[in-house]
């Protein structure tokens, strides 16, 4: 083994485990990115605000916020090998932030591993010889139900707006058991309740060991999604009415520009898509070896994410196009966002095409995987952080891995009753949200205001052996801060309260969503009032100490001597 590979592999990197190789890192940045959101949010945001033209503020977004962001935080995690709590000795009053991370994640993984439950649950169903969901002759049926699978029925019908599609009805009747209201939880639904326990256990399996088995099941997890696209795409352009589809996708709607809130709806999408702010791409980061060219990786991955986005639009609207030459109804009227296209509107569209079977299969084996490589980096993310701080779990690993899976299994209980969506609505609707873009905002003062923009500059500068374009030092220090600003305040002028297939939440419920919101923020200012009061001196020096690097560097004591001795070559010129 040569004297460099040694020098990587150093005792700290084999303690807290190594990519095999730069591939498998940017596989898991693309699975984590590439998510079910780039398949039901982005195609709705962009028909709905301007088709073609959104693409303008979109990409705008994606260089001036998104790449920033991606490029700031691996840097974070690849020169301190450290996770979400740890890197945060850069600036060690704000470590409360670290810690805001933690609990955002906690969160969000107490529902997110439902929403891959359904699709578990639509594959089991895509076996049958007909598929539940293609008429209204089941049990769960009801008597608004109405088959649209024929312009003489659809006409008939448009204008009795009590009417549900059989996709519908089998979603909330039969999947969900769906009750009225989250007053009434009602009873667990079991098989929501064994999708849950069997994801869990896979999301076990695959990241017990941590990275080292993470950075395998990727491989697939993260590539065949892309394949299944390109089928999906491929079938979906061959259909009659799929150009009308993507035109109706695509048409550019240039008066949406002058609205604000296309805009904002164009940075929230690059910002939650990429995922900077959950300390998932920090912690996949930080195991990279410390010269590797990650400004290269930083520029890939938000580029492939967002390709990714436009492309599922052309898969989703193709099949669209057809439903509606099918039906006799307007894309429209059945364009759907959210759980509502995943769940709704895509099973049905996929009943009209021959073969419905073998496309609905794909379709959710897809949302399963892209949900699963979410699940790996977020888990990952957490428990790795946690390890950083309490170095002595690192041994036990896999123990650790299934005392936290197991809580976050029970945690998820409640999301599998008759009224859990309600509850999975409500805590993705106000738990990582605002908190979210602050968490982000405070990141990027502690570097470029607090530590220096010019400091970190000279750290990445040192940690990739070449010099840094301006463009990074702009952004990160005012064009990228003044966007987060931008969709810090949108997010708040144009929040409405939560709702659900059209029901309204009680005021108790809206509360108990802002409390889940706060439980993240309040965890920030709570540490800094612990720091400060247990630091020596006058407050003016505690707030020095706590503003000033402590045990900030490279983890590897090579790394970090030649580190210092570069610093004080600088500083002597």
């Amino acid at each position: 083994m040569s004297g460099q590979k040694v020098k990587e592999l150093s005792q700290e990197n084999l303690s807290r485990g190594n990519w095999a190789s730069k591939t498998e890192f940017l596989l898991s940045c693309l699975g984590y990115a590439i998510g079910i959101g780039n398949v039901w949010r982005f195609p709705y945001l962009c028909y709905r605000n301007g088709g073609g033209a959104f693409l303008i503020p979109y990409l705008l977004m994606l260089c001036f916020c998104g790449i920033p962001l991606f490029f700031m935080e691996t840097c974070l995690g690849q020169f301190s090998s450290a996770g979400c709590i740890t890197m945060f000795k850069i600036t060690p009053v704000f470590k409360g932030v670290g810690f805001a991370i933690i609990v955002v994640n906690l969160i969000t993984l107490s529902y997110y591993n439902i929403i891959i439950a359904y699709p578990v649950l639509f594959m089991l169903k895509s076996v049958n010889s007909i598929l539940p969901w293609q008429d209204c002759n089941n049990v769960w049926n009801t008597v608004n139900c109405l088959q649209i699978t024929d312009q003489n029925a659809v006409s008939n019908q448009t204008n009795h707006k009590q009417f549900k599609t059989p996709a519908d009805e089998f979603f909330h009747n039969e999947i969900l058991k769906i009750s009225g209201g989250i007053d009434h939880l009602g009873g667990i639904v079991w098989p929501v309740f064994w999708g849950d326990v069997f994801v869990w256990l896979v999301v076990y399996f695959c990241i017990m060991k941590g990275v080292k088995s993470v950075g395998k099941v990727v491989y697939f997890t993260a590539t065949f999604p892309f394949i299944i696209l390109g089928i999906l795409l491929v079938r979906g352009l061959t259909l009659p009415g799929a150009i009308d589809g993507v035109k109706f996708y695509l048409m550019p709607k240039w008066s949406e520009l002058l609205n604000l809130k296309v805009w904002a709806d164009a940075a929230l999408q690059i910002f939650f898509s990429l995922g900077p702010g959950w300390g998932g791409i920090v912690n996949m980061a930080s195991y990279n070896p410390f010269r590797n060219n990650t400004k290269w990786d930083s520029i890939i991955v938000p580029i492939v994410n967002s390709a990714t986005s436009i492309f599922a639009g052309f898969v989703v609207f193709s099949v669209l196009g057809f439903m509606s030459l099918k039906t006799g109804l307007d894309i429209d009227k059945v364009a759907a966002g959210g759980p509502g296209l995943s769940f709704v509107t895509m099973p049905l569209a996929l009943t009209m095409m021959p073969f419905p079977q073998l496309w609905s299969f794909l379709f959710f084996f897809m949302l399963f995987l892209l949900g699963l490589d979410t699940c790996f980096v977020q888990l990952e993310a957490v428990i790795s952080s946690v390890m950083d701080e309490f170095t002595f779990l690192r041994s036990k690993k896999p123990v650790v891995f299934l005392v936290c899976i197991i809580l976050m299994f029970l945690s998820s209980i409640p999301c599998t009753t008759q009224g859990g969506m309600y509850v999975l609505q409500l805590l993705d609707w106000y738990a990582a949200s605002i908190s979210v873009i602050l968490i982000c905002f405070l990141e990027l003062l502690c570097i470029s205001w607090f530590y220096g923009i010019d400091q970190f500059i000279r750290d990445i500068e040192f940690m990739l052996a070449a010099k840094l374009h301006w463009w990074w030092h702009v952004c990160w220090k005012y064009i990228t801060p003044i966007i987060l600003l931008f969709i810090f305040v949108t997010s708040i002028l144009f929040n409405s309260n939560v709702t659900y297939d059209g029901r309204s939440y009680p005021a108790w419920a809206i509360t108990c969503g802002w409390f889940s919101c706060l439980a993240s923020i309040v965890v920030i200012p709570v540490y800094m009032l612990y720091k400060l009061l247990f630091t020596k001196g006058s407050i003016s020096r505690r707030i020095t100490i706590g503003l000033t690097p402590c045990d900030w560097g490279p983890s590897d004591a090579d790394n970090r001597q030649e580190w210092m001795d570069y610093i004080s070559t600088i500083d002597k010129k």
